[in-house]
């Protein structure tokens, strides 16, 4: 079963994941089906869509590439049934489906594959898996918001450093897919798709977290330290003084947090 996320959660981090893209890959796509003459409606399958965060995004930015075709694909019913087309000449699907269970979802003919938040989750073989099936289907490919590990914060505090590397630990863990691929999801994603002929770009998506966020960045900071506990239960006096330490400094608006992404754009075709 794929890890859950929580309806609250992804509504928190919506606003911050929509700003933090970067406008490049998504222009650099419309151009190369611009340049390819491709007519007729875009076919998007969108893989641990959620709530449909992606789709709101993409889709009214992909509308003067014609109109378009979603399914959105998550084993969650509950967040699938929130997905609903944002724009006109949009159509959406949903697919319930456990993507951890290996189950086919790029069909042929599709014209995009993406996803968000979701290559760091994954595993090396997973993410060949899905690679090879958007090479046989021709399909451009998207992934935005991976978690590249590093995490700056404004003013450090000596505890910093420990808490990241416990938590890039616990990021290379199971996540329902086998030994996630964390930190590595971006370089493993530029790698398999060059390996298949695709003319690749990547771009920075950072998350910036300051006082007007203290409620993102409160769960955030939490979520950190029982990822850290996880690694070293020893330590929970500490990792939770540092924990209170970072929410009370947030809420105050005494630090800023800058948290590592990375998106990624492959295009067919060599």
């Amino acid at each position: 079963m794929s890890e859950h996320f929580d309806a609250a959660w992804l509504a928190l981090r919506e606003p911050v994941d929509h700003a933090a893209r970067p406008g490049s890959l998504v222009e650099a796509l419309c151009s190369h089906w611009t340049a390819a003459g491709m007519g007729g409606r875009r076919r998007v399958v969108d893989l641990g869509s959620g709530t449909g965060s992606n789709l709101r995004y993409l889709a009214p930015r992909l509308a003067r590439c014609g109109e378009q075709d979603w399914t959105l694909v998550d084993h969650d019913e509950g967040l699938l049934a929130q997905g609903c087309a944002p724009c006109a000449g949009v159509v959406v699907q949903l697919a319930q489906a456990d993507l951890a269970a290996g189950e086919r979802v790029v069909p042929r003919g599709c014209d995009l594959v993406t996803g968000s938040a979701l290559l760091d989750l994954v595993s090396r073989a997973w993410l060949e898996d899905l690679l090879e099936g958007c090479r046989a289907a021709g399909a451009a490919v998207l992934f935005a918001l991976s978690y590249d590990g590093q995490v700056h914060w404004s003013d450090p505090d000596p505890e910093d450093s420990r808490v990241l590397d416990a938590v890039n630990r616990h990021q290379r863990g199971d996540k329902g897919w086998g030994a996630a691929l964390g930190p590595d999801a971006t370089t493993a994603c530029v790698q398999g798709l060059q390996t298949r002929g695709y003319r690749v770009s990547q771009a920075a998506s950072p998350w910036t977290i300051d006082h007007r966020r203290a409620a993102l960045g409160q769960e955030l900071v939490r979520g950190w330290v029982e990822a850290a506990l996880a690694v070293e239960p020893e330590r929970a006096t500490r990792l939770r003084a540092w924990g209170e330490r970072r929410i009370r400094a947030l809420r105050a608006g005494q630090v800023t947090v800058t948290v590592g992404h990375q998106d990624v754009l492959g295009l067919p075709g060599g």
